[in-house]
C-alpha cells in the first residue's frame, strides 16, 4: 500500500461520507481522541483508514440513530465507540426512526439513549 491510499485528504472523506468538510473539521474538535488527521504541507488535513472508520461509526450514530454529540462523547469515553455500531440498529416504525439497541445493553444505557433522544426532541422543537 503507497501513502496515496494510505492517507485520504478531508475533501475525498467528506465526499465517501457525504459530510461536509466544514463538519468533519468540527468533529475533530469534539472528539479529539477519537479524530486525530494527520496534517501534511501547507496545514492540509489526511487521514487514515481507521480514522475514516470511526468518523462512519460517528455519522452514523448522529445521523441514523439520533444520538447527540454528548451522548457520542460518551461512547468515546467509556471505550464504546468500536462497538456502538452494532450495539444500536436502527428500525422504521410508523414513519419514525427509532433506535432499537441490541439485547445486551446495559440499563444505564438504554437511559443515556433515552435521555439524548429527548435532549434532541427539545432542541428540535425550540428552535424549530
Amino acid at each position: 500500500m503507497d501513502n496515496t491510499e494510505y492517507f485520504v485528504s478531508i475533501n475525498d472523506v467528506s465526499k465517501r461520507l457525504s459530510v461536509p468538510a466544514h463538519t468533519l473539521r468540527y468533529w475533530e474538535k469534539q472528539f479529539p481522541t477519537a479524530i486525530r488527521p494527520v496534517s501534511g504541507a501547507g496545514g492540509r488535513r489526511y487521514y487514515r483508514p481507521e480514522t475514516i472508520e470511526r468518523l462512519t461509526i460517528i455519522r452514523d450514530l448522529l445521523y441514523k440513530n439520533g444520538l447527540t454529540i454528548a451522548g457520542v462523547k460518551k461512547l468515546i469515553h467509556n471505550g464504546k465507540l468500536p462497538h456502538a455500531a452494532s450495539e444500536f440498529a436502527p428500525t422504521v416504525d410508523g414513519g419514525q426512526n427509532v433506535v432499537q439497541p441490541s439485547p445486551d445493553t446495559s440499563q444505564n444505557d438504554l437511559i443515556d439513549t433515552a435521555l439524548d433522544f429527548l435532549q434532541t426532541a427539545k432542541q428540535i422543537l425550540t428552535n424549530g
